[in-house]
């Protein structure tokens, strides 16, 4: 049986002997708006300056530390902001988890065990922390390391002592992850992307906010999302996308925190993302766009204690 995360009673207690502290009272720091500008390029005529006007526009006025990353292969498309500052995963550290499982698996030439499956499908698709701590403790860090290796994602550093979520990630290598998950490579096989691109399609529904708010019909969604508050840096809120589809197959990675809510931090994810499925998948008027109708509050991961 899985144990779905969502809401204030979904927090764990421990995780690998681990006490989990989400310091609700906590003072936040004062958060400043980012002072890097966006950057774009692409083939297309029109696009990279439409799209860095947009993406400004929707961060005009928003506290906090924002970092984004875009790539849309059907038109050479790219936009990056803050593309190296690091970041604490929390759950977005899930698909790099289960990238290491089937990676790890296909160098001995084996399918995953029915038990791993399990795992696996309650970490991706209910962002269940047991299970995401089962497959670590499982995996090691020397093995995480290995994959990160093989994947090129060099700026990533595995969370120590069990902690997951307190892995250190930035939008260029979340980038890199899911640049391996849409596209043949020698690092996953076609079975081990397929597979995550599936779960990563079925998240449950109060969980596929973030990146895909915006996308139109017609363009399939493939999200995991991570979240996670301490008393320094407020609120974490990040949220991995891949589109594909009306001609278009795009990435969108976006990293938040010293966010005042989860709400905040969900909001700006938000408005950066419809402004860029706008951009790039421009529709007549009256196509349905997706638009998230809830999402979890306050759910943790586990972290150390915090004095």
């Amino acid at each position: 049986m899985t144990h779905r995360i969502s809401g204030r009673t979904g927090a764990l207690a421990t995780a690998l002997g681990a006490t989990v502290l989400v310091s609700a009272t906590a003072a936040l720091p004062a958060a400043a708006a980012p002072t890097a500008t966006v950057s774009c390029t692409s083939a297309k005529a029109g696009l990279a300056a439409k799209l860095k006007k947009d993406i400004t526009a929707a961060l005009a006025g928003r506290t906090g530390t924002v970092a984004l990353g875009l790539n849309d292969r059907s038109t050479g498309t790219t936009c990056t902001l803050n593309a190296a500052t690091a970041f604490d995963s929390a759950s977005t550290v899930k698909v790099t988890v289960l990238a290491t499982l089937l990676w790890d698996a296909k160098k001995s030439n084996r399918y995953l065990t029915d038990a791993e499956a399990e795992l696996a499908t309650a970490m991706i698709t209910q962002s269940d922390n047991d299970a995401t701590s089962k497959l670590w403790k499982q995996l090691g860090t020397a093995k995480v390391q290995g994959f990160l290796t093989a994947a090129g994602m060099t700026k990533t550093v595995p969370g120590a002592d069990g902690y997951w979520g307190l892995t250190q990630e930035n939008v260029t290598d979340e980038q890199k992850l899911l640049g391996l998950i849409t596209a043949r490579n020698g690092v996953l096989s076609d079975n081990s992307r397929a597979y995550i691109l599936k779960l990563m399609g079925q998240v449950v529904a109060d969980q596929r906010w973030g990146t895909p708010a915006g996308a139109p019909a017609g363009v399939s969604v493939h999200v995991k999302n991570g979240w996670l508050e301490r008393s320094t840096h407020g609120w974490r809120v990040h949220s991995l996308g891949t589109f594909n589809g009306a001609g278009h197959d795009y990435t969108i990675t976006v990293l938040t925190q010293d966010d005042s809510t989860m709400d905040y931090g969900v909001s700006t994810i938000q408005n950066v993302a419809r402004a860029i499925h706008k951009d790039l998948v421009p529709t007549a008027a009256g196509v349905t766009r997706y638009t998230p109708t809830s999402r979890p509050h306050e759910a943790s991961v586990p972290v150390p204690p915090q004095g």
